[in-house]
């Protein structure tokens, strides 16, 4: 296991500063030995302020790629969509020349748009050259929620699929939607990964997480309890 390395800020708009400079710098790295980097995003609240302190970095925008860790299975214009929250809080200003991958299909049910999001997945520059994620007070990272049925698969980090839809039936009540989730083995093939929470609950929540071992309970230590990416953890109260 390669210990996460734990960082504290005063509040979330420093935080965002610092890891705006931080995705910056990273992506200049990947781009000083390829001629395209990969960088995977989350939605939710959490990374808005990096996205408004990221938008404005000058890096080679045109050579990174974007795409989720997981999205609601909606249209990219509806208000859950994590889609719309990057086209609306990130890919702005200098943001605005990278490539995006969506995650979403015209399909009426996630488990339909799984082969054609895998095959768009093929252009994406693996492997990342960071990936941004968020955690759940019940330990789901991504979309890859306790108790799903396709969770065992998902977990594996050797699998060979990149994405995993999630069902209704498997999904918490505070979650309604299909979603569609890249997998422990798509988070895995990346150079660097942060984790990005807020609040005492969601540190206590980190905290528990590294105490136990049961992936199945807590997704994210599927994450946390591995060997072979580094793993920052950014928190602000």
């Amino acid at each position: 296991m390669i210990e996460p390395l734990f960082t504290a800020y005063e509040d979330r708009a420093s935080m965002g500063r610092a890891l705006a400079g931080r995705v910056a710098m990273r992506m200049a790295e990947a781009l000083e030995t390829r001629n395209a980097a990969g960088l995977i995003l989350s939605g939710g609240g959490t990374p808005k302020p990096l996205f408004a302190a990221l938008k404005d970095q000058r890096i080679a925008w045109e050579k990174i790629t974007l795409t989720l860790a997981d999205d609601r299975w909606v249209p990219p214009d509806h208000e859950a969509s994590n889609e719309r929250l990057v086209r609306a809080d990130l890919l702005h200003n200098a943001a605005q020349n990278a490539r995006f991958i969506s995650l979403v299909t015209d399909d009426p049910q996630a488990k339909g748009g799984e082969a054609l999001i895998e095959d768009r997945l093929r252009a994406f520059p693996w492997p990342a050259a960071l990936v941004l994620l968020g955690m759940g007070n019940d330990g789901h990272t991504a979309s890859l929620f306790p108790g799903s049925a396709a969770l065992s698969a998902a977990l594996d980090p050797e699998g060979p699929a990149r994405v995993r839809a999630i069902t209704p039936g498997t999904l918490p009540k505070d979650a309604p939607y299909d979603r569609m989730s890249l997998t422990v083995s798509a988070l895995l093939n990346s150079h660097l990964i942060l984790l990005m929470i807020n609040g005492d609950d969601k540190r206590a929540t980190y905290e528990r997480a590294l105490a136990g071992n049961d992936q199945a309970a807590m997704p994210i230590r599927a994450i946390l309890q591995q060997n072979r990416v580094p793993v920052e953890v950014h928190w602000a109260p």
